[in-house]
């Protein structure tokens, strides 16, 4: 560390976060609002005085609010700053403050900025109450999250009802579920171990929008408060998105955060990572039991940093949906029994879209400064499509920036040859996984395969909830319907429908 010039050292200085929740939706802070309101926390965390000085800018995108887009130059005019550099990301992914932050290590690594601030906020809460108050004056009800912009289209995957990440995750969970040999009830008791814990973290962060513990039957067990949404998630194994939360943090040179008298022991260290992406379309995928670019951004980001799974004081393992947590804790070897989270997960902590990560980031580094700890932040987003990891410590590392974080090409050398999509096949199939969806009184709508032909392609089918006992046979753990045989056949509306054999 000696040798590294402190002028390109990249810490943490300054963390900041905020819970917005107004007794009149009016009276709400939007997301720039929130935004802004985050950094000016993390700017008192550092003692005062950096936001003046910033270099660089970065927000979070945001879809709550779409009439606000973009929001980074709106969030410089409320903060009363101008920074030569000032960015919005392209999408609200779940790895975008991972990113961002990565990207401001190596922004200082290069000399090419000493002060960055990145930041991002949702009010999806207020979103969704002043869409009620519409409602109830005649207007039809938006939902942010399937009209969002980018996923306003149709296709043969959003034929069958595969639009938002609570349709698509599911199908990661059922396939992972029998690849690791368990059963539907062995599978929902590690998703409520992994829940419970969460929630008992958000019990004692100030931060987190759920403050209750919950027990893990609790959290699998179907009920009035906890209705099933898609197969075999309920209500409370999902992100909770209802939220109007902000959060953001500031990097400075090591030097910087020196000449403004910032304490030693106020700093968080900023160590390697590695992003890398499966295709952004999840019905091109060479498999839903695991992710080659998941196991390649938490693998090569231990390896670049020579951490062992035992040197880690703490993780933040992304839990949007418990496939995600399952699948990274089986890649880094973390223990079921240890928590998963700093901040309390996407369902407890709470889901404010792009930006749970920013959040992430606050927590670890409340836990990690004063100590000589290390920490692993691993983010997910998209649909199982965006993976990066970064080590954090609360001593010097010997890291050197600017570092190439693309470790795509590698990712993809891992990956198996993707099935070819037949979306004409009718004919004898196998379930290579499957969802079922229901409605708000947790009744099934309709059941969703994914299916591989004799020739291994790969197709989709429907299930009708008239179909009783085909739901039934999918739903009841009974049997593992993964790799059980059927036919495809014609359906109404040109969808296929799928017959057990």
């Amino acid at each position: 560390m000696a040798d590294i010039d402190p002028e390109r050292v990249p810490v943490i200085v300054g963390v900041g976060q905020v819970n917005d929740r107004p007794q009149q939706p009016g009276d709400g802070l939007d997301p720039v609002g929130l935004m802004a309101e985050a950094l000016r926390r993390a700017d008192a965390d550092a003692g005062g005085g950096l936001l003046a000085d910033c270099d660089s800018l970065s927000v979070v995108a945001q879809l709550a609010w779409p009439q606000l887009s973009p929001v980074d130059g709106k969030v410089a005019e409320a903060l009363g700053i101008n920074p030569a550099h000032c960015m919005q990301t392209a999408m609200p992914n779940g790895d975008s403050p991972i990113l961002l932050l990565h990207e401001a290590a190596n922004r200082i690594g290069a000399g090419e900025a000493k002060i960055c601030a990145i930041t991002g906020g949702e009010a999806l809460r207020t979103a969704g109450q002043l869409a009620a108050m519409k409602r109830a004056e005649g207007a039809d009800k938006p939902n942010a999250l399937r009209d969002a912009s980018h996923r306003v289209r149709k296709g043969y995957a959003q034929g069958y009802g595969l639009v938002v990440p609570t349709d698509v995750y599911p199908l990661y969970e059922n396939a992972g579920r029998t690849s690791y040999g368990q059963t539907l009830a062995e599978g929902q008791a590690e998703s409520g171990v992994i829940w419970s814990l969460m929630s008992e973290v958000a019990a004692d962060r100030e931060g987190a929008w759920i403050r209750k513990p919950v027990s893990a039957d609790d959290v699998v067990t179907p009920s009035e408060s906890n209705r099933p949404i898609a197969f075999p998630y309920t209500k409370l194994q999902v992100a909770n998105s209802s939220v109007n939360q902000g959060a953001g943090f500031i990097v400075t040179s090591l030097a910087e955060a020196r000449r403004r008298g910032i304490p030693d022991d106020g700093l968080v260290y900023i160590g390697y990572g590695v992003a890398a992406h499966e295709s952004g379309n999840f019905l091109n995928r060479d498999r839903y039991d695991a992710s080659p670019s998941l196991a390649t951004s938490i693998e090569r980001t231990m390896e670049l940093n020579g951490v062992k799974v035992e040197d880690l004081a703490h993780v933040e393992l992304y839990s949007c949906f418990p496939c995600v947590p399952k699948m990274a804790r089986r890649v880094l070897g973390w223990p079921l029994d240890r928590p998963s989270t700093v901040f309390g997960g996407l369902t407890f902590g709470g889901g404010p879209i792009g930006n749970y990560m920013s959040h992430a980031v606050v927590a670890m580094v409340e836990k990690l400064r004063c100590t000589a700890d290390k920490g692993l932040l691993f983010a997910n987003g998209g649909y199982a499509t965006h993976n990066h990891t970064i080590l954090l410590a609360g001593k010097p590392l010997p890291t050197v920036f600017p570092q190439d974080f693309d470790y795509q090409a590698e990712a993809d050398q891992r990956r198996g040859p993707v099935p070819r999509l037949d979306e004409g096949y009718r004919g004898p199939a196998t379930i290579e996984t499957y969802t079922v969806f229901y409605d708000r009184e947790g009744s099934p709508t309709k059941g969703v395969i994914v299916a591989r032909t004799p020739e291994g392609d790969r197709t989709l089918a429907c299930v009708p909830t008239e179909d009783a006992e085909a739901i039934g046979f999918l739903t009841d753990g009974k049997h593992e319907p993964v790799g059980t045989s059927g036919s495809i056949i014609d359906g109404p509306d040109e969808l296929a429908i799928w017959k057990r054999a």
